[in-house]
């Protein structure tokens, strides 16, 4: 299990065949070797092997009415990718086309795992947050 808190935002190029360097920062926090799956918001989610595990033995302790829905799409669509010698991953195609990645994309830190987005669909998420839901949200943390 990772110690430190993934972070920050990452404005990275994927070339056509589908390999992206993923950030040294948070490689240096995750490992080499990373899980990639469906996430949520039109977004991949990024786990280090060990934290994809714990999520996994979570996913099995639910009802299974609700688990079984989460691991069919949380772990069907999961691939274990291990960077090259450049510190890039080979996204494939099928979780490309989930999260409609083309040449711009953006790497996002979210505390225990990362998010991969298309740069512009993240802007555009990003700026959909308001203030006002901001706050709310930290008042609802007793931030």
């Amino acid at each position: 299990m990772q110690t430190s808190m993934l972070t920050g935002t990452y404005n990275q190029s994927m070339d056509q065949k589908g390999r992206m360097a993923f950030p040294s920062k948070l490689r240096e926090i995750m490992g080499e070797r990373l899980i990639v799956t469906k996430g949520v918001d039109g977004c991949l989610f990024v786990y280090s092997v060990e934290d994809f595990a714990q999520k996994a033995e979570k996913l099995k302790a639910l009802p299974m009415a609700q688990g079984l829905r989460l691991q069919r799409s949380f772990m069907a669509n999961a691939v274990e990718l291990e960077a090259d010698k450049q510190g890039r991953i080979l996204i494939p195609a099928i979780l490309r086309s989930i999260a409609a990645l083309e040449k711009d994309i953006t790497v996002v830190g979210v505390s225990d795992h990362c998010e991969i987005w298309d740069q512009k669909r993240w802007e555009e998420f990003n700026l959909s947050i308001t203030d006002e839901m901001l706050m709310q949200a930290l008042e609802g943390a007793d931030f």
